[in-house]
C-alpha cells in the first residue's frame, strides 16, 4: 500500500499544473499522484498529465473524464485512491518540502499499525503573490503537537484557524468507508470535506510545519470577492448540504467537535449572508431570509444559537445602515486576517 494519495484536480491547468506535480513527487517513492483532468478543453493539460505518467509510471496516473466541477473531480480521485492516506491538492498550489519531510515520517510510521490516525493537520499559508506577502495560519495553541490526541483535548479555534481542505490529511478508508460524496458541478465544495467527515475522526496527530502553500491572486480565482458574488448560489447549496448531512449536537459524539462545527456553520451562514447583502437587491435578500429559514425549519435550537453569534449578529444588521455597517466590517476583518 502506498502511504498517501495525493489528488490534483486540473481544469485548464496547464500554465502552472507541474509545479504543483513536482513539489508532490519530492515527497518519495512510496506516494501515488492521481491527476485528475476535469474535462480540460482550453490548453495541453491532458496531454502534460499523461506526460508525467510516462514520466514517473510507478508515482502517477492521469484520469481523464468528463468535466463535472471540483468535487467531481475529488470524487474521481478518491474512487481511484490506493494510498493509506489521502490528500487534495489544488494545481495552483503547491507542498513544502522541508515540511513534508516530517509529514511524511509520520505517514510511514503509521504502517502496521492497527489503527492509523484518522486525521494529520499542519499549517498552511496564504501565498499573494502579486502583493509578495504571506500569511501563514497555525494551530499552535488550539491542538496539541506532536502527539497523537482525541477531540476532547482541542482547544478554541478562532474565525481565521479553521480546518480547511489544506490543512488536512485524512485516513483513506475512512472517507471510503462513510462514503463521502461532493456535490457535482459546484465550487466552495471543500467546506464540506473538512465538515462532514469530523465526527467520524476518532484520533487526531498536529504538526506544526507551514506544510500547504495556497496561492491566492489568479485571475477568475474562486475565492475573489467578485467570483463569490458571481456564485453566490454555490455557497448556498454547500451551506444547505453542511446543515443536512450533520445534525448539531446530536449527530457528533464530543462536545468540544460539536461547538467546533457548530462555529463552522456559523461561519458559512455569515458568508452566505454578507455576499448576499453585497448584491443589495430584493432577490439577494429573499435569498437571504431562505437560507435561514432552511436551517430554523431543520433545527429551531440550532438556529437560535448560531443567528446569535457575533457574525452573525452583525451581518444581518437590519436596514441600510447595518447592510452597509456589516460591509465594512467584513472588509476590515478581509484585511486584517488576509483570508482572500
Amino acid at each position: 500500500m502506498k502511504t498517501i494519495s495525493f489528488v490534483v484536480p486540473c481544469y485548464n491547468s496547464a500554465s502552472y499544473m507541474d509545479v504543483c506535480i513536482e513539489s508532490l513527487l519530492a515527497c518519495g517513492d512510496d506516494i501515488e499522484i492521481i491527476i485528475v483532468d476535469d474535462g480540460s478543453t482550453k490548453d495541453n493539460t491532458a496531454a502534460r498529465a499523461d506526460a508525467w505518467q510516462v514520466r514517473h509510471p510507478q508515482v502517477v496516473r492521469a484520469i481523464h473524464k468528463e468535466n463535472g466541477g471540483h468535487g467531481s473531480a475529488v470524487n474521481t480521485g478518491l474512487a481511484a485512491a490506493e494510498g493509506r492516506y489521502f490528500k487534495v491538492v489544488d494545481s495552483d498550489d503547491w507542498l513544502d518540502t522541508p515540511a513534508m519531510e516530517s509529514v511524511m515520517a509520520y505517514l510511514r510510521h503509521q504502517e502496521g499499525r492497527p489503527r492509523p490516525t484518522d486525521l494529520v493537520i499542519a499549517n498552511y499559508v496564504y501565498e499573494k503573490i502579486h502583493e509578495n506577502a504571506q500569511t501563514t495560519i497555525r494551530y499552535r495553541g488550539v491542538l496539541p503537537v506532536g502527539r497523537e490526541f482525541g477531540w476532547g483535548e482541542i482547544g478554541r479555534f478562532g474565525q481565521s484557524k479553521n480546518l480547511l481542505m489544506h490543512s488536512v490529511i485524512y485516513r483513506t478508508a475512512l472517507l471510503k468507508e462513510m462514503a463521502l460524496t461532493l456535490p457535482e458541478h459546484c465550487f466552495y465544495v471543500d467546506n464540506i470535506f473538512v465538515y462532514v467527515p469530523l465526527p467520524q475522526v476518532e484520533t487526531l496527530y498536529y504538526l506544526d510545519v507551514d506544510m500547504y502553500r495556497y496561492f491566492i491572486g489568479r485571475e477568475g480565482q474562486s475565492v475573489t470577492e467578485g467570483v463569490m458574488m458571481s456564485r453566490i448560489d454555490q455557497q448556498l447549496h454547500v451551506t444547505r448540504t453542511m446543515i443536512d448531512a450533520v445534525r448539531l449536537p446530536d449527530d457528533v459524539p464530543d462536545e468540544r467537535l460539536a461547538v467546533y462545527m457548530e462555529g463552522y456553520l456559523a461561519m458559512m451562514m455569515g458568508i452566505c449572508s454578507i455576499f448576499l447583502r453585497m448584491h443589495g437587491d430584493e432577490e439577494s435578500e429573499r435569498k437571504r431570509w431562505e437560507i435561514w429559514d432552511y436551517l430554523e425549519a431543520r433545527d429551531p435550537a440550532l438556529y437560535k444559537r448560531v443567528r446569535s453569534r457575533a457574525i452573525n449578529r452583525l451581518a444581518n444588521l437590519p436596514g441600510g445602515a447595518g447592510r452597509l455597517l456589516a460591509l465594512v466590517c467584513y472588509r476590515l476583518a478581509r484585511m486584517v486576517f488576509k483570508f482572500n
